[in-house]
C-alpha cells in the first residue's frame, strides 16, 4: 500500500477547565486560537504603522486577490483531511482558465455551457488522479507531480506559449467582477464553499470517514470504510473546485496564458498547512485553512505597503510554508502522545474497576 502523503488524525481529546485546571486549559486555547489572535494583532500592527492599510481599498484588494488562493487552499485541505496531496491546485488552474476562454472565443460556446465543460472535464481528471492514488497505488505526490505536469504541458501546446484573447461577454466577467454590500463576490464564493465544507467534515458521516482515513487507514478499513471511495471522491472535489477557481481566474483576466497558475500552488499549500496548526491543531480543517489564507494575505499586504521589496511575497510563503509544517508535524506527535496517555489511564481505570481484567492477556 502506498504511504500516506500527509497525516491526517482523529479528534483531539478537549480539555476540561474545571477538570484538567487552568495552566492546561489556557495551553489548548492558545494552541487552537493563537494564529487568529495573530491575526489580530498583525491587523493593529499595520493599521497603527501604515495609515493606508485601514481602509476598504486595503479589504477589497486582499480578498479581490486571495479569494482564489482561498479557494485553492480549501481544495487542498479536502484531498489532505483523507491524508494525500493535490498539486494540481496550482498545474490544473493553467489549463482550466485557458479552456474557459477558448471555448467561448475559439469554439463559439456560451459562457454558461463553458464553465460546465471546464467543471466537467476537471471532474474527470480528478477521477483520473484518485484512480491514480486509490487503485494504481501511486503516492499522491508523485502521481499529481506528473499528472499536473502533463495537464501543464497541454496548456502550453493549446496556447503555443501566446495569449488567447477575445470578446468575452459580460455576464462571464460578472462571475467575478461585481460586488455585493461593497465586498468582491469572490470573497461570497470563499464563505459559501467554506461554509459547506465545514458542515459536511465536521458535522456528517461523510467527514468522520474522511478523517478516518487520513488518520488510521488500516483501522478505517477494518471499520468497513472504504479508503478507495472517499480518496476518489476526494480527488474529485478537490479537482472540480479548482475547476471553478480556474473559472473565476479567467472571469478576472479576461485572457488566457500558460504563465498563470504556478504563482497560486505554493501559498494555497501553505494556507493548508498552516491550518492544520489551528481551530484544531495538528488536524487539517477548513477554519483553519482560512485563518492560514487571512495570515498570508494581511502579512504580505502589511510588509508591501510598509514598503517590502517585490521578492518578499515568495520568501515570506516559503518561510511560512517551512515553519506550518514544523509546527504541524511537532502537534501531530503532541496529539498522539496525549491520545495514548487518555487510552492508559482508561486501561488503569478499567483494570481498578475490575481488578480480573489484569490476569487476561
Amino acid at each position: 500500500m502506498a504511504q500516506t502523503s500527509v497525516k491526517s488524525t482523529a479528534l483531539e481529546q478537549a480539555v476540561s477547565l474545571q477538570r484538567d485546571g487552568f495552566i492546561p486549559w489556557l495551553s489548548q486555547q492558545a494552541t487552537r486560537y493563537g494564529l487568529l489572535w495573530l491575526c489580530v494583532l498583525l491587523v493593529i500592527l499595520f493599521s497603527l504603522t501604515t495609515p493606508t492599510f485601514a481602509s476598504m481599498l486595503t479589504l477589497n484588494a486582499i480578498l479581490e486577490t486571495k479569494s482564489k488562493i482561498a479557494l485553492l487552499a480549501l481544495a487542498a485541505t479536502i484531498t489532505m483531511i483523507v491524508g494525500k496531496i493535490d498539486l494540481n491546485v496550482g498545474f490544473g488552474i493553467v489549463l482550466w482558465h485557458i479552456l474557459a476562454i477558448t471555448l467561448q472565443v475559439q469554439f463559439g460556446f456560451s459562457w454558461q455551457m463553458s464553465v460546465i465543460i471546464v467543471l466537467v472535464i476537471a471532474a474527470l481528471y480528478g477521477l483520473l488522479n484518485g484512480i491514480l492514488v486509490a487503485l494504481a497505488d501511486i503516492d499522491s505526490f508523485v502521481a499529481t507531480l506528473g499528472s499536473g505536469t502533463v495537464l501543464y504541458a497541454i496548456a502550453l501546446w493549446h496556447s503555443g506559449g501566446r495569449q488567447i484573447v477575445g470578446n468575452l461577454p459580460d455576464g462571464f466577467y460578472d462571475l467575478n467582477g461585481i460586488d455585493l454590500f461593497g465586498l468582491p463576490i469572490s470573497a461570497l464564493y470563499v464563505l459559501i464553499v467554506a461554509l459547506v465544507l465545514w458542515i459536511i467534515t465536521e458535522h456528517t458521516a461523510i467527514g468522520r470517514c474522511m478523517y478516518a482515513v487520513g488518520g488510521n487507514p488500516t483501522a478505517a478499513r477494518l471499520n468497513g470504510i472504504s479508503i478507495k471511495k472517499y480518496t476518489i471522491c476526494a480527488f474529485i472535489t478537490s479537482s472540480t473546485l479548482t475547476g471553478f477557481t480556474g473559472v473565476l481566474i479567467a472571469a478576472q483576466q479576461g485572457v488566457g496564458q500558460a504563465s498563470v497558475g504556478m504563482d497560486y500552488l505554493l501559498p494555497a499549500l501553505v494556507g493548508a498547512f498552516l491550518g492544520s496548526t489551528t481551530i484544531r491543531p495538528g488536524r487539517v480543517n477548513v477554519w483553519g485553512t482560512i485563518v492560514g489564507i487571512a495570515i498570508l494575505a494581511i502579512g504580505i499586504s502589511g510588509i508591501q505597503q510598509f514598503g517590502g521589496a517585490f521578492w518578499v511575497e515568495p520568501l515570506f510563503n516559503g518561510t511560512t510554508l517551512l515553519l506550518s509544517i514544523t509546527i504541524a508535524g511537532y502537534a501531530q506527535r503532541k496529539r498522539l502522545a496525549n491520545q495514548k496517555l487518555v487510552q492508559k489511564k482508561q486501561q488503569t481505570q478499567a483494570v481498578k474497576t475490575d481488578p480480573q481484567q489484569s490476569n487476561q492477556p
